[in-house]
């Protein structure tokens, strides 16, 4: 024969398995059947040719190896010569789990192929048919339900009472067992006595044993009274043993069949078991042997059992042996397809076909209740096939457990979707399946009794949402219209509701047999071709649940969690003293008042411990209060589900924390720490990603602790979220303390109302996390997860740094009865360059330059904080620049510089390069500012002190970056024109102060004059600053006079002079900005009086600003009307020496005409400060109109 054996197994092949081949496909009568078989399994040993036996051998007497066992038979030889027909009551069971794979999915039936075979003869047979249907996903399984063999039962141990009231009150209301006829006996006998006559082998040396009925009868047919009991399996009757492990066998449901074929018959496939005797010899490499009646000829049945046996074995020839009274006759060889067409027992392969298809159809449109017992009923002699629910029937009367189904199906639904769950990553769509068997498999069982697979069960639906992709929308996931109907029958149509379908719907049904599901009318209806189509009632409630939102799927984990740990708990005996906690009471989350908070110190000793139990489990200690035994069940289920829980508390944590909701997050970061806490508590060893996972809810609750940190105004709104709990999370956190105390990371998750406490909590979190990378070696095999923490880590002591910052420059401007500096002052100094210190090492141990330079700036500023309190303590009596001052700004501009080492260049971040870039500007600039103002004197030189000055300002010029178009390109502008306007004055001053050196002198002018020149055009490119324009325009007046006192020659004097009134008329674009503001202020508070008091609140820097004009306008007006005044004089002298020039007389009537005017105007005090403006603007537009004619003349 030639066998095909499937390419993988679900359970271990106990048999030679030969190589594999196709299988075959047959023509039979014209009429085309495909049909293919592939062996999956036998235990059979290769196929030992048949002896033909001599004429007249008498089969009455039995061969020498009756019944013996023999190496050409294999283990399964009596039951292969002993051809038991006598199916047993759960022999799709065995099959089932030994082939796991095709259940619930490409298989349509699982059953013995003497079941198969009675199915297919329903049309042609009048004797009764009884099974058992059952569905798992798309199989429908299908074993004979012996109704007498399950009264006897009955009788005796009092189950199944309710069904054997039905069936008498319904069916046959004169039950009684009806015995097997002795010809049955003989036939059975003689076939066997054949069949070991057919070996070809010597066992004949045997002596004859006994040939007593008992011997013949009990061992063949196995069909004594006693054997009623026996087959069913006694497993069922005792519950408590199966709840120890599912997985350990097969509940003592074994497959018995020599073989196990997949059958594809059509379109249907089949898992079918077959016990056929398969000999070599005759035309072909497999032969089945039979043996008939001389004088009865073939019938229709029979022919269609040999037919079918042939076709589910693949065997293409059929040897038949005659008989007269056990005496041989003769042999005859039949081709498989020749046997529809022998005398008497013509038959159409297409109607077999058609019959099968029928059935299928008719099956799998009523038995759509995963879980339930349907029973198929045909009685003997009737024309009517009915279906009852069994499950259904038992529930209306008795116990669910009396059905001895039930645990057989609750275990290979579970197992079914155990295999499923090995494959979920390939196929997602399987998701809705898996969940459908599962609740299935759940309904079925009993807390009391199979805690384990509910726990199981629980965890393995907990497992069916993705948690570890809280950020991806769930519709990817998982199809929305998905039902388990889909993924029964992919191949088939959904088909509406027909007419002919009606021959089997409820309606119709006669009033005795309300209880029938559906009702086959005639069994000639099987013929109809495609009579009976698979119509499928689709149930909502085996859709894939479709998830809104995190939260709502990781609620419906915590749920199965939850039940999976009340099944645990409930099979674990309570010691006497576990605390008696009650799970509808809350339990009190710890409120922490900064009042009561240990601050940071005690938050070092509880991280010390906490570090100290982490390394404690490197060890291996662990304990548990409940006095769970480590390795049981229990206790790997129980850990198994607290991870689970921990790991949806922590994605709850993360999308709140999302969301904002940062109460909402700690929460939930809380209950992850405490469900890894007890996990701890239990586990011998921590595996690394448990302590990958642990890093990262250190890390959330951290990031959590910060956020609360920097939303303080919300702490109320946040307490509230903090303190909520749910039923769920109570009952979840009761289970958890009994085995732990969940106290552990108390220290990370505790709400404070202190920022100080909150920012040190969030640093410790960080620090924890990087512990147990670095000491558990985990930091190499995830460089991406410690370099988050490092980032993290070096984030808040920059945020603790900034904080103890702020907090010394809050002391130091508070400062007023002491001026020395505080210890407290120094205490945070210190404090803050520590954590900006260990923040920098962090940050660049990961290469993190840019955060580096921020860090670096950062200490910069607070080295400015340090010299600005010694600045402060000095007081301003005899106020000088102090060393201790140029100390810590020289190191301030160290910080900076490393900065700006640590980027390297301008591209690698322009925004944090901008502004060290700044702040380096900024320190030079006020360290040259305070020692030009405050000048050491005492110490230093003026010389030295000018260098210094001057060095310093130019380094802040290199730094102040004027030419990049940015926010802050005005005030660099701002600040170089300063810097220009204070180095110009400086050089103004030495020119005044300094006698002697010529050539110095001369240097100092030149320098002036640049710097001048400088400031001016840098501030005239700002439009809000007319004010310090005016005033470095008057300084540079103010140097050409000083320049004109020391000049002797009328000529000379008088180009100075010009020089001067000239700089004076370039003053006028900054008149006109101030007299654009007055105006503009002017027209604002004359538009009412409710504009008026909307000015009040800005006057006070208004008027600072009018006076500071005032003040300057004064200044101009003086200098202006001597300047005219010394104009006038020399042109007149000149013109009195020389005699009269054209041009210096039309200057010389100008500059009388604008002085005349500017001494009326100033000798006017009635005019208003905008008025006086507009008389300056005036004059100087006169004096602009004369002035190329001037200065031609005096050249």
């Amino acid at each position: 024969m030639e066998e095909v054996c499937g390419a993988a197994a679900a359970a271990p092949l106990r048999g030679d398995v030969e190589e594999p081949k196709q299988g075959s496909v047959l023509f039979l009568g014209g009429n085309e059947v495909k049909s293919s078989a592939v062996v999956k399994y036998s235990s059979a040993p290769p196929q030992a040719a048949f002896a033909r036996l001599q004429e007249k051998t008498d089969l009455k007497l039995p061969p020498a190896n009756w019944l013996r066992e023999s190496a050409k038979l294999g283990p399964a030889g009596t039951t292969i010569l002993g051809n038991n027909k006598k199916s047993k009551p759960f022999s799709s069971f065995g099959m089932a789990y030994d082939f796991i794979d095709s259940v619930g999915n490409d298989v349509d039936v699982v059953s013995d192929s003497e079941n198969i075979k009675k199915l297919l003869k329903i049309p042609y047979s009048k004797s009764h048919v009884s099974m058992a249907v059952h569905r798992i996903g798309r199989t429908l399984l299908l074993d004979e339900l012996d109704i007498q063999e399950l009264f006897m039962r009955s009788s005796q141990t009092g189950d199944w009472t309710w069904l054997k009231e039905f069936y008498q009150r319904l069916i046959d209301q004169k039950w009684q067992r009806k015995k097997k006829s002795k010809e049955h006996w003989y036939q059975k006998a003689i076939l066997s006595k054949f069949l070991y006559y057919s070996i070809n082998g010597d066992g004949a040396a045997q002596p004859v044993p006994s040939t007593s009925k008992q011997h013949q009868e009990g061992p063949v047919s196995g069909e004594s009274d006693e054997a009623g009991e026996a087959s069913w399996p006694a497993p069922f009757e005792m519950p408590s043993s199966l709840s120890e492990d599912p997985g350990a066998s097969n509940q003592g449901l074994k497959n018995d069949f020599v073989r196990n074929i997949l059958w594809t018959f059509e379109d249907i496939h089949m898992l079918v078991g077959s016990n056929m005797p398969i000999f070599g010899g005759g035309r072909y490499p497999a032969v089945s042997l039979r043996l008939r009646d001389n004088n009865k000829p073939i019938n229709v049945l029979t022919g269609i059992d040999y037919w079918l046996d042939n076709l589910i074995c693949n065997v293409p020839e059929l040897v038949m042996c005659f008989h007269v009274n056990g005496i041989v006759q003769k042999y005859e060889m039949i081709k498989t397809e020749d046997i529809p067409n022998l005398e008497n027992s013509n038959f159409s392969t297409k109607v077999i076909k058609d019959i099968a298809q029928n059935i299928l159809s008719f099956l799998k449109s009523n038995c759509t209740k995963e879980g339930h017992t349907y029973w198929l009923f045909k009685a003997s002699g009737s024309d009517i096939v009915k279906l009852y629910d069994l499950t259904t029937l038992c529930e209306e009367t008795e116990d669910k457990y009396q059905n001895p189904f039930t645990m057989p199906v609750a275990i290979l639904l579970y197992k079914v979707a155990c295999n499923m769950m090995l494959k979920k990553n390939q196929n997602k769509k399987h998701y809705g399946t898996i969940r459908t068997l599962l609740l299935n498999c759940l309904k079925l069982l009993d807390n009391g009794r199979h805690p384990q697979i509910i726990a199981s069960a629980n965890y393995m639906l907990s497992e069916l949402f993705q948690l570890d992709e809280p950020k991806k929308e769930d519709s990817t996931d998982f199809p929305i219209s998905g039902n388990s109907d889909e993924s029964y029958s992919e191949e088939e149509e959904e088909m509406p509701d027909s007419d002919e379908n009606g021959s089997y719907s409820n309606s119709s049904d006669p009033p005795d047999d309300n209880k029938a599901v559906a009702i086959i009318k005639s069994v000639g209806e099987l013929s109809v071709p495609e009579k009976y189509k698979s119509v499928h009632r689709i149930r909502p409630s085996c859709a894939f649940p479709v998830c809104h939102g995190t939260e709502e799927r990781c609620r419906l984990v915590l749920n199965y969690v939850l039940e999976g740990l009340k099944s645990v708990d409930s099979s674990v005996k309570k010691e006497s003293d576990l605390p008696a906690a009650d799970p509808s009471t809350p339990i009190p989350l710890k409120y922490e008042d900064e009042s009561t908070s240990g601050g940071p110190e005690c938050l070092e000793k509880q991280m010390a411990l906490f570090l100290d139990k982490m390394g404690s489990f490197q060890k291996g200690k662990h304990s548990s209060q409940s006095g769970m035994i480590p390795g049981s069940w229990q206790y790997k289920m129980k850990l198994q589900l607290i991870l689970k829980s921990s790991k949806a508390y922590y994605v709850l944590s993360d999308a709140a924390m999302i969301l904002q909701k940062y109460g909402r997050a700690l929460r939930y970061i809380k209950l992850a720490l405490q469900c890894h806490d007890t996990y701890c508590c239990l586990c011998a060893s921590m595996l690394p990603e448990v302590l990958v996972f642990l890093c990262q809810c250190l890390t959330l609750c951290g990031d959590i602790q910060l956020m609360l940190a920097q939303n303080a105004n919300n702490r109320a709104a946040y307490l509230e979220e903090y303190n909520y709990q749910t039923k769920e999370d109570q009952e979840i956190l009761h289970s958890l303390h009994r085995e732990s105390r969940c106290q552990v990371f108390a220290w990370a998750t505790d709400l404070s109302t202190d920022l100080e406490c909150q920012l040190s909590v969030s640093c410790k979190c960080y620090e924890a996390a990087n512990e147990i990378l670095l000491f558990s070696n985990l930091k190499n095999q995830n460089p991406e997860q410690h370099v988050q923490v490092l980032k993290r880590m070096g984030n808040i002591r920059n945020e603790i740094g900034v904080f103890y910052m702020n907090q010394a420059a809050a002391v130091q401007t508070e400062r007023v009865v002491s001026k020395t500096v505080s210890t407290t002052e120094q205490q945070l100094w210190k404090k803050s360059f520590s954590c900006f210190e260990e923040g920098i090492q962090n940050f660049e141990s990961i290469d993190d330059a840019t955060n580096a330079a921020l860090l670096l700036c950062n200490t910069g500023r607070l080295m400015r904080i340090c010299a600005q309190a010694h600045c402060a303590a000095e007081g301003d009596f005899k106020r000088e620049f102090s060393p201790e001052e140029a100390l810590y700004y020289n190191k301030a501009i160290d910080y900076y510089l490393k900065a700006l080492r640590s980027l390297g260049k301008r591209d690698v971040h322009p925004a944090v390069w901008d502004s060290v870039n700044w702040e380096l500007s900024t320190t030079y600039f006020t360290m040259a500012t305070l020692q030009q103002d405050y000048a050491p004197l005492s110490r230093k030189a003026q010389e030295q002190i000018e260098k210094e000055v001057s060095e310093a300002m130019m380094k802040s010029l290199k730094y102040c970056d004027i030419d990049t178009v940015s926010a802050r390109q005005p005030l660099c502008q701002y600040r170089a024109a300063t810097i220009h306007h204070r180095l110009a004055s400086m050089y103004h001053s030495c020119l005044r102060n300094q006698v002697g050196d010529e050539h110095l002198r001369k240097q100092h002018r030149v320098l002036a004059d640049l710097h001048y020149s400088k400031a001016v055009r840098l501030f005239q490119l700002l439009k809000d600053a007319p004010c310090e324009l005016l005033r470095v325009q008057l300084e540079r007046v103010a140097f050409a006079e000083f320049q004109m006192a020391s000049q002797n020659s009328s000529a000379g004097k008088l180009k100075t002079l010009f020089g001067a009134l000239d700089i004076m008329a370039k003053t006028k674009g900054a008149f006109q900005l101030i007299k654009k503001e007055l105006v503009a202020e002017s027209e604002q508070a004359s538009e009412g009086k409710s504009a008026a008091e909307n000015m009040s609140s800005t006057d006070s820097s208004t008027s600072l600003n009018k006076e500071e004009v005032l003040k300057l306008l004064s200044i101009f007006e003086s200098r202006m009307s001597f300047l005219l005044l010394q104009s006038i004089k020399l042109l007149t002298s000149t013109k009195k020496k020389i005699g009269v020039i054209n041009e210096e007389e039309a200057v010389l009537q100008t500059n009388k005409q604008v002085y005349s005017l500017l001494l009326r105007a100033t000798a006017n005090r009635s005019l208003t400060l905008l008025e006086r403006v507009e008389v300056i603007l005036n004059l100087l537009e006169q004096l602009t109109q004369n002035s190329d004619t001037g200065s031609a003349g005096i050249q």
